[in-house]
């Protein structure tokens, strides 16, 4: 039985890399359409290729220095051997999770215009397939790199189940770690791009957005895919991987052993082939509305949760014969759904929050901005609910009441629950930023209105989809978090006496530095994006000041300098706020101890997620505001509201795309880094 679920872990794999390949294939089977769409599908593909390659140069560097420090930890018996390589490993499958996303995005969004030319369900199909590409590639990765460790582990060197849980564990600092730089960095390209862009060619020049006379069009478009795309893809398969590692200690917390460690397993391979059933039932029809195309993906999503809800029971009841584990697995797939829902009230144009968030432009920027900010902070109310309700729920329910390891195992298997239908929820999410890619080739390329108007449908879609899934993603991290945190305890446990109670000194103050973290992490990518951004909108006014010709369309911009900008920028700008996540709790745990760790990851993975849910879904909702001005609301495109509503989204651009996003990451990586280094911590700490 063990082996022929091992076995089974392998073929789940396989079968969403498979279905990967086989929509990729289909993606490049449509027409890329003109030679002008082919030409700027290659401009963009050519600055995303570019970025990544020298992002990942950089990141190597940081890898192999971390590698080191990992290997004298080995040497020295603060670490076992196999974390210092499996560190590598996740970094690489992380990496190759978002090239792989990039790569089809980038081929995609030409095919997808030309779709849209000829009908709004053939759009939604091409670009929808293309997130596919990434959704299935991402879970295929991530399950593959589990298996390989556990059969190497298991069979190769004969290590008992707990023995693996504590090791593999640590595993996922490789992935957060790849996915923090990637998620910074493409957040701070995208964002510097398009706050450039906007604000000198919308505001100050008058023009459209993606006009072919705005020199930061291009690096607008090649940002959506190293951010959106790329950067997503990597976080997500840190989110997949980590929160199945983080149950595989609690199984062993649990006195669940190796069942307990296989049931995460399967169940992320049975929600892998009810992704792929939910996938065939998206689509839609033409003249659909922006509530009928939500509907569409929606189908597809819910379809794969409720066949995942009904599947789980009997897996459930087979490998660990606990029916109460059951519910603990029903509380993350409803509280998935839960998430994605309010989300999308909050951030769609279809309700009421966002059309008074517009209706607000009626007074000016000023008003938009606050009344933004507001909905986001009202918004973080249903989210932090929603995973209070799924903690006590899954604890419970799981047996916390009778046996404390049982129920956090109960915690942690609501966060795989919650992330196994992860192939069609990340599909959903990555097709958003090829239909945003698609409507600027739309727009540069000259196509008719009707073409426009489809695309930014696809578009707008797209954004509630992204403030969804970013959603999602943080829901997941705060539980896969607290599963981390309850794994860091229990193995410092076994070592050392702690004392937790909040009148600690040492726990207290941890308290203060991990929300001081949460703060100080999203000021520096806030300022990232700004100093990027300067350069850039110093950049686009030279060039329609200096290049005669570009408002005549006599003269074509030089895309290629912005592009160029974009990347020294977010490349430079990175490295200080992904260090801040490996810096930090190690300074705590020197100076206060493994008590003021706890206290620190307790303090970040609380203000972590309320921050991150606040600044999504106001970026998220400014966006949307402005897109429903421009379908001719409140004035529609040029007028006083949809200025103001420009600034608004303008404000909003790095708080969806860079700071909020990369807070998910952040909460889990400190936490996994505190628990590789707790050896280090155990030997040497003042208080």
């Amino acid at each position: 039985m063990e082996w022929n679920l091992s076995l089974f872990g392998f073929a789940g794999a396989a079968l969403a890399l498979i279905f990967a390949y086989v929509q990729s294939r289909k993606v490049f089977g449509y027409s890329e359409g003109t030679e002008r769409m082919q030409k700027l599908a290659a401009a963009i593909r050519k600055g995303a290729n570019a970025y990544l390659k020298q992002q990942y140069a950089t990141v190597f560097k940081v890898f192999l220095a971390v590698f080191v420090i990992l290997l004298i930890l080995a040497a020295t018996g603060n670490l076992n051997w196999f974390t210092p390589f499996a560190f590598c490993t996740g970094g690489l499958w992380s990496a190759l999770a978002g090239f792989v996303g990039m790569k089809i995005a980038t081929s995609a969004n030409a095919r997808t215009a030309q779709a849209a030319s000829e009908s709004l369900n053939k759009g939604l199909r091409v670009a929808f397939s293309s997130g596919s590409v990434m959704g299935f590639t991402v879970v295929g990765l991530g399950m593959l790199d589990i298996s390989l460790w556990y059969t190497i582990l298991r069979y190769g060197f004969h290590k008992e189940p707990e023995e693996i849980a504590v090791t593999m564990v640590m595993f996922g600092m490789g992935a957060s770690f790849m996915a923090l730089f990637a998620r910074v960095g493409g957040g701070i390209f995208t964002k510097a791009a398009d706050v450039g862009a906007d604000l000198v060619g919308k505001v100050e020049a008058g023009i459209p957005e993606d006009d072919p006379r705005n020199p930061a069009t291009i690096a607008d478009n090649v940002g959506d895919n190293v951010g959106d795309v790329a950067g997503m893809g990597a976080d997500l398969y840190e989110s997949y991987v980590g929160s199945i590692l983080a149950t595989f200690a609690l199984a062993s917390t649990a006195g669940y052993g190796l069942a307990g460690m296989i049931l995460p397993m399967a169940l992320a391979v049975c929600g892998i082939v009810c992704s792929i059933i939910g996938s065939f039932f998206v689509k839609t029809k033409e003249e659909a509305t922006q509530k009928s195309l939500l509907m569409s993906l929606r189908t597809g999503t819910y379809l794969a949760a409720v066949l995942s809800a009904v599947v789980a029971a009997p897996l459930t009841y087979f490998i660990l014969g606990n029916m109460g584990v059951y519910v603990a697995i029903l509380c993350g797939l409803i509280g998935g759904c839960a998430i994605g829902y309010f989300t999308e009230y909050y951030t769609s144009d279809t309700y009421k929050p966002t059309q008074e968030l517009a209706a607000s432009s009626e007074t000016g920027a000023a008003t938009v901005i606050i009344g933004g900010i507001s909905l986001g902070m009202k918004s973080t109310m249903a989210s932090i609910l929603i995973v209070a309700a799924a903690v006590v729920i899954s604890f419970f329910a799981a047996g916390g009441g009778a046996d404390y390891g049982m129920g956090l195992y109960g915690i942690g298997i609501a966060a795989v629950g919650m992330l196994s239908t992860l192939g069609i929820t990340l599909a959903t999410d990555a097709y958003g930023p090829v239909a945003d890619n698609a409507g600027g080739i739309a727009e540069m390329s000259g196509l008719g209105e009707e073409v426009r108007e489809r695309t930014d449908a696809l578009d707008s879609l797209g954004n509630t989809t992204a403030a969804t899934g970013k959603g999602f993603a943080i829901g997941s991290a705060s539980l896969t978090a607290l599963a981390l945190l309850v794994s860091y305890v229990d193995i410092v446990e076994s070592q050392a006496a702690l004392d937790l109670k909040i009148t600690n000194p040492a726990v207290l103050v941890g308290l203060f530095l991990g929300a001081m973290l949460t703060f100080v992490f999203s000021a520096f990518t806030m300022s990232a994006v700004q100093t990027a951004a300067e350069s850039i909108v110093v950049e686009v006014r030279r060039q329609f000041r200096e290049i005669a010709g570009i408002m005549e369309y006599k003269a074509e911009p030089d895309y290629a300098s912005c592009v160029s900008l974009c990347t020294k920028g977010a490349l430079k700008e990175m490295v200080a706020p992904a260090l801040l996540a490996i810096v930090v709790p190690i300074l705590t745990g020197l100076v206060l101890g493994a008590n003021g760790v706890v206290g620190l990851l307790g303090g970040v993975s609380v203000t972590g997620f309320a921050v991150a849910v606040f600044m999504s879904n106001a970026g998220g909702a400014w966006d949307n505001a402005k897109k429903y001005i421009e379908r001719g609301n409140h004035g529609g495109k040029g007028g006083d509201c949809h200025k103001a509503a420009v600034i608004g989204d303008t404000v909003g651009d790095p708080f969806k795309d860079t700071s909020g996003p990369s807070l998910n990451i952040l909460i889990k990586l400190v936490s996994t880094v505190s628990i590789v280094f707790s050896g280090l911590i155990l030997t040497f700490h003042i208080l």
